[in-house]
């Protein structure tokens, strides 16, 4: 295919036109915060720039360049110092997901195309831009694009996003794909599948991974090693698997969700549908996986050389995986790692001085950190942190490999230990609640000789399940506490070998009873003894951004109230109406629901909780009846969906 050169856009030539140079700006000093093994900076970003990352990428001089979502891309030098200077490279681009450095120029995605971008005569300003390939748009605000990656051959990889009409849908060419675009604008069609696939990169061997968002179809986040003719998940894509470019003939209504089977019962039925490799536990691990950050050495953040990063947009958290193959397929586990950065996570890079520079924004998605956006760097200051450094799967159970030696008695204290199964439905749903949750029973251990490891037999593991195993209680040989006490590993498949423990153990495999009964804060029949309907009939929907449609909702103390919601949507809210000042209590107890969350509906058995309605997918409605309370005041209304509580929420004025 012909290269096209390409203008920049109109934005762009009347900037040009209006301004004689690039406007420029230094920076503040940074602020650091130390966190015990590690420290994250946070870079101070001029009052005029509105620096919502799209991507991070370094250049051969140590340059970071920062294309925004608003179209710009910053060259920030010494990024790594107290006084960052900022100098705007280019602008008029359409909401650029990504970028990358290489042979003197940069390489972006933006909505519609893949673009190259050069500074031909070397002023520091873009003045050519070149389309590489061009995909379709229909103008549907979900229609993200991301990238590139580039392989080791040179040709580079773009993931796009599926378009959103109340549930996914692939409404233009190749959306819900990953596809491998070389140099010259050549484009193969690698995978489908795809939902919202923001993060993506190579593992050491160069091998192709993504990180999936829930949604329909999506139970829970995930990573799932992609390979050519791969089908991930999503149905929506495979609208395009006749085309003549397409490596998968699987078509969309060989998907039956009619059986509620897992994705694992699925895949048996399936060839082409991959399985996640791992796992995140929705609200627990996140609820937005999004970039992925390879550990290349041990020289980086600690004993952890070939494990991934994964960040969380919506948590603000960047997670641990570590990853081994079983039976020729991967699987793994994944760690918490650190949370509490200032907004939600988009893009993960490394500097040349081995630091973790984070790239964040939360417009119009929503995260726990509250800043509209920033950057901040991760260092470690090489003191080994005392963590899981890995978990691997047994014939009958898991090896823990720790980073310090364990102290003795904590170790082989069985009870100590413990590991849930779970998994999740794979249907047209937007996300699946935990299901088919057992205890498992740990029937005995051994501790290695050098303290570094432990080795669990482990009753009845099932291939296709989600094990949550807790070493929370186990100390060092130092005394310390695990930073991460608890990993999720994800089995797929189990090693060769005998297949029971011995049964010289405690406690038996059950299945746990989560039957919570129906909250009696939630009422969506009308009581018999209003005959005479309600006081006040009160609408109430959302706006995008994680917000609801008012924020304000006036009523009569003691009257009755019908209060209808319409999720309105892409993602699940609710709507929890608690005591005056407690939202942010109630929505942090919701955050830690673990396992619990969905028989609960996200929403904590507490009396701060007054009166709310069920969770909602996109698109459902309900309304419930309530009585207002008898004293005036500013109660509060709040969607406890995990993160969602932080900008989500209105105030009930009792008059």
């Amino acid at each position: 295919m012909m290269i096209q050169k390409t203008l920049p856009s109109a934005l762009l030539l009347i900037s040009l036109l209006m301004s004689a140079g690039f406007e420029t700006a230094v920076a503040q000093t940074t602020e650091t915060e130390e966190t015990g093994d590690y420290s994250v900076s946070q870079m101070p970003v001029p009052d005029d720039i509105i620096l919502e990352v799209g991507g991070l990428a370094f250049d051969d001089n140590g340059h970071l360049a920062v294309p925004t979502r608003r179209g710009e891309i910053w060259l920030i030098e010494n990024p790594e110092s107290n006084n960052p200077y900022f100098h705007r490279f280019a602008q008029g681009l359409h909401e650029p997901l990504g970028i990358a450095w290489q042979n003197g120029s940069w390489y972006i995605a933006q909505r519609g195309e893949l673009t190259r971008i050069t500074d031909t005569n070397n002023n520091g300003t873009a003045d050519l831009y070149e389309t590489v390939y061009r995909w379709p748009l229909t103008g549907n605000y979900h229609e993200y694009s991301y990238g590139p990656v580039f392989l080791p051959n040179g040709d580079m990889i773009v993931t796009l996003n599926l378009s959103w009409i109340g549930y996914g849908a692939s409404l233009a060419e190749w959306r819900g794909w990953i596809l491998r675009i070389s140099e010259d604008g050549e484009m193969t069609p690698i995978a489908a599948g795809l939902r919202s696939p923001l993060g993506f990169g190579l593992n050491a061997d160069g091998e192709i991974f993504y990180t999936e968002n829930e949604g329909d179809w999506v139970g829970s986040g995930w990573m799932t090693h992609l390979e050519p003719g791969d089908f991930a998940g999503n149905p929506a894509s495979l609208v395009w698997s006749d085309h003549p470019k397409s490596p998968i003939s699987l078509q969309m209504n060989d998907i039956d969700d009619s059986d509620g089977l897992s994705m694992f019962e699925q895949a048996q039925n399936i060839p082409e549908l991959k399985l996640p490799a791992v796992w995140f536990p929705h609200t627990i691990m996140g609820i937005s996986t999004s970039d992925i950050l390879l550990v290349e050495n041990d020289d980086q953040i600690g004993p952890f050389a070939g494990q991934m990063l994964v960040g969380d947009q919506g948590h603000s958290k960047i997670m641990r995986v570590y990853m081994e193959k079983v039976q020729g397929e991967y699987q793994g586990v994944v760690f918490g790692f650190r949370e509490g950065f200032s907004s939600g996570i988009v893009k993960l890079e490394w500097s040349p001085n081995n630091e973790v520079f984070v790239g964040m924004t939360n417009r119009g998605w929503g995260s726990r950190g509250s800043e509209s956006f920033g950057i901040e760097r991760l260092s470690w200051n090489g003191e080994i942190p005392f963590e899981m450094q890995k978990i691997s799967a047994e014939s009958n159970g898991f090896t823990i490999t720790f980073t310090k030696p364990l102290e003795h008695h904590s170790a082989m204290e069985i009870s100590n230990y413990s590991i849930t199964d779970f998994t999740y439905e794979y249907n047209a749903d937007y996300g699946s609640p935990v299901i088919d949750r057992q205890n498992k029973t740990i029937t005995r251990l051994q501790l290695a000789e050098d303290g570094m490891s432990v080795r669990l037999y482990v009753d009845g593991l099932r291939k296709g399940y989600i094990n949550e195993i807790n070493t929370e209680n186990v100390k060092s040989a130092a005394g310390t506490a695990l930073l991460n006490g608890v990993g999720y590993y994800t089995l797929n498949n189990l090693p060769d070998g005998e297949r029971s423990a011995v049964a010289t153990g405690t406690g038996v495999i059950s299945e746990a009873d989560h039957d919570y009964g129906p909250s009696e804060k939630k009422i969506t029949e009308r009581p018999a003894d209003w005959a005479d309907g309600p006081d006040a009939r009160i609408q109430l929907a959302t706006e995008p951004g994680l917000l609801y449609d008012r924020d304000l909702i006036e009523a009569e103390a003691g009257s009755r109230i019908a209060l209808t919601f319409t999720n309105d949507d892409d993602m699940a809210h609710n709507v929890v109406i608690v005591e005056p000042g407690k939202a942010d209590e109630v929505g942090e107890a919701a955050m830690n629901l673990g396992l619990d969350a969905d028989a609960l509906e996200f929403v904590p058995r507490v009396d701060d909780v007054i009166y709310h309605t069920s969770m909602l997918e996109p698109g459902q409605t309900e309304t419930i009846y309530f009585v207002v309370p008898d004293k005036p005041g500013d109660y509060e209304f709040v969607c406890t969906f995990p993160g969602h509580h932080f900008s989500m929420r209105g105030i009930l004025r009792v008059r």
